[in-house]
């Protein structure tokens, strides 16, 4: 029986891998063991989700909790690798760009175990984020490159991986070749399974927008987490006057991260009666958020795509992203953290738009995935 290790950590994470295990499950020749690092210890950042989406209980919880970049990476490094020894997998699966992504690809790969990256390729080109480190390390740490994009195809291409797979046939790229055993293949994006997974719930179960007292349509959804962000004043307190200027018309919903509560609490002059600061909503809830919305402004990749997967105008707090796609089809425009620019975004998306273009694939990811990950080999 192939023994399998997904590696998780983060509210990004525990979404990606709800269809994931899920597709996991009709294989009868497979165990799944989930290591959950504790990155988001939370209930509502982490124990929710996955009661929520229905993912099996963690096979293993590190607990390793919040901390410097550094000491939260070594933390996860030294638990995962006593994992691993112990279970002995044929793979390990890592999700994303979080410190739990870089600490699995990395323990794994020291102890010569192959490692499938789910969302590979993708990149911000801005080596402040670190994100952006963990993403680009945990490629060159991988075996098997599941990308969700073609432009992810072409990032991993031009930084000389040479094995790609393009509409079901391999080709190969000879310009700059350092990863002769890796191998790229653009399977679409995982978090399109989620989403449609969660839609059809959400509608169900989901009663927030009446609880809340909100009218579809007439508010703003905002989420700011980043580190770029939240650790730097200056950039905060922009975006907060940008929102404040947004809240000033239309109200603006801003679910917080406990951490980047605790940053704002100790500026409150920079936010106004128009942000409604909440607590942080569960998965079904937040898709209900973002879907009834006029628009939204974040700084996280995630809900750059779902507001794409809701047809809703996206501004990203950002001054770039790994999600060009959407800013090319023009239902994503990146503000940074200038306050005018911010409300003159917000003035010019107020409309819904119109999504046909499959960017993201035809929502079978996790199947392909399963599939491409069950046939490699130590």
């Amino acid at each position: 029986m192939a023994k399998i290790v997904s590696i998780v950590g983060a509210r990004p994470q525990f979404i990606k891998l709800a269809p994931f295990s899920r597709a996991l499950k009709l294989k009868e020749d497979v165990l799944h063991i989930i290591v959950h690092t504790g990155q988001h210890y939370d209930y509502n950042m982490a124990k929710l989700f996955f009661d929520e989406l229905g993912i099996p209980s963690p096979d293993y919880h590190l607990g390793v909790g919040s901390g410097s970049h550094g000491e939260q990476t070594a933390e996860m490094l030294k638990g995962v690798e006593a994992v691993l020894t112990r279970e002995s997998p044929g793979v390990v699966v890592v999700f994303g760009d979080t410190n739990s992504t870089i600490a699995g690809a990395l323990a794994a790969a020291k102890l010569h175990i192959p490692v499938a990256h789910i969302e590979a390729g993708l990149r911000s080109y801005n080596r402040k984020m670190p994100e952006e480190i963990n993403r680009v390390l945990a490629d060159h740490c991988s075996d098997l490159l599941l990308c969700p994009t073609e432009n992810a195809v072409n990032n991993l291409k031009i930084e000389g991986f040479r094995h790609v797979v393009n509409n079901g046939k391999l080709v190969r790229n000879t310009a700059n070749v350092r990863h002769e055993g890796a191998l790229v293949v653009n399977v679409g994006d995982i978090m399109y399974d989620s989403f449609l997974l969660a839609l059809e719930i959400a509608l169900e179960k989901s009663d927030f927008i009446e609880r809340s007292g909100l009218v579809r349509g007439q508010y703003y959804l905002a989420t700011v987490h980043r580190a770029e962000n939240t650790d730097d004043t200056a950039r905060l307190k922009a975006i907060l006057q940008g929102l404040s200027r947004i809240g000033a018309n239309k109200r603006v919903v801003f679910p917080v991260h406990p951490r980047t509560r605790k940053i704002i609490e100790s500026i409150p002059e920079e936010y106004g009666a128009g942000i409604d600061l909440i607590d942080p909503v569960g998965y079904f809830d937040m898709i209900m958020l973002e879907k009834n919305a006029c628009g939204i402004l974040t700084d996280s990749g995630g809900i750059q795509k779902e507001a794409y997967f809701c047809g809703v105008p996206c501004i990203t707090l950002r001054d770039e992203t790994e999600w060009e796609e959407t800013v090319d089809a023009g239902c994503n425009v990146l503000a940074g953290a200038d306050a005018d620019k911010i409300l003159e975004c917000s003035t010019a998306m107020e409309r819904k738009i119109k999504t046909s273009e499959k960017f993201f694939g035809e929502g079978n990811t996790s199947a392909i995935a399963v599939e491409l990950i069950r046939k490699v080999k130590n």
